[in-house]
């Protein structure tokens, strides 16, 4: 049998070490990139001044974001690290993107209801947890059925960014809606069950370790896809947790009819969120824990949004 190629041998691996199929994605189009960048010539021929060379012709050429270049670089040190076995040790000299100073844009709390009231349905829910609960919108639609605890008040975000759990609150005003919501969810997979279906997907081998799992309600999307679909790995037809792009293009489209010039997006309502709750004087590691943030620091931008308009301080023009 003649060896895989490389892209199959990058992908094996990443499936191995439960990376996500939106990582798998961007990896192999990244190193796919830096391939053709470099005349099509194995990555095993190549090493640190190639990839210095193709970073550095991002920032300069491309003009990609810092974030953009960073995850190139990650993909190319996954490539050497992990599927070809060799240390490409420090990469000096790379020309960095910019990485410009922005300020997250968060709602006014009048502004959050005025967007969530031209929502229906399963969007202004979805909408209302990213908002009430601070989830990332994919955290969100990946929710299963026995992650919401409805006895504690609380929701259990698995597999988050970073691939980290962590717990958040849930929303009193949205137990009637969950609860509401989780009755379809059950009509629905009794439905898919009856017609021979009904499985879906779990992470990693819990499938081998529950053979039974993955059709039981508990392992159900809260936000199942209206239909069911081929999965691109296993090639099982299943459905799917509620596509990105349904909630995204409602919320774009409320933002506008709710009379909003700036802009706004899903996650403006997780900014919001953490914003809203230092103004209310919650403390700065309660809400990093919520939010789900490793450093502090990442979560003490929100402390910059507090502080705009001269920095928080009183004009003596308004002193009486």
């Amino acid at each position: 049998m003649p060896p895989p190629r490389l892209l199959d041998q990058v992908r094996r691996v990443l499936h191995l070490k439960h990376f996500s199929i939106r990582t798998e994605e961007a990896y192999t189009r990244w190193i796919k990139r830096f391939v053709i960048f470099h005349g099509k010539r194995h990555p095993a021929e190549m090493g640190p001044q190639e990839v210095r060379a193709f970073l550095s012709h991002l920032a300069t050429e491309g003009e990609v974001a810092a974030a953009t270049q960073n995850q190139a670089f990650a993909a190319l040190l996954f490539l050497y690290r992990d599927v070809l076995g060799v240390d490409l040790g420090v990469i000096e000299d790379v020309v960095r993107a910019r990485r410009p100073a922005k300020l997250p844009a968060v709602f006014t709390r009048g502004e959050v209801k005025a967007v969530l009231a031209q929502l229906k349905g399963t969007h202004w829910l979805a909408a209302s947890l990213l908002y009430g609960s601070g989830l990332r919108l994919l955290e969100c639609l990946r929710l299963r059925v026995k992650d919401l605890d409805f006895e504690s008040g609380q929701i259990a975000v698995r597999d988050g960014k970073g691939q980290k759990d962590r717990v958040t609150m849930l929303p009193d005003r949205l137990r009637g809606p969950l609860e509401d919501q989780l009755q379809r969810v059950r009509v629905l997979h009794e439905r898919d069950l009856a017609e021979g279906f009904g499985a879906v997907h779990l992470p990693h081998a819990l499938a081998r370790k529950r053979p039974g799992a993955p059709r039981s309600l508990a392992w159900q999307y809260v936000f199942p896809a209206p239909s069911r679909s081929v999965d691109p790995r296993s090639g099982q037809v299943r459905r799917h947790h509620l596509s990105e792009s349904a909630i995204q293009k409602a919320v774009s489209e409320a933002v506008r009819k709710a009379g909003i010039s700036r802009a706004g997006s899903c996650h403006t309502f997780r900014h919001s969120f953490a914003t809203h709750l230092l103004e209310a004087g919650y403390d700065i590691r309660t809400v990093q824990e919520l939010l789900g943030h490793k450093d502090v620091r990442t979560t003490m931008i929100y402390t910059h949004v507090l502080n705009r308009g001269g920095m928080g301080v009183r004009s003596p023009l308004d002193a009486r």
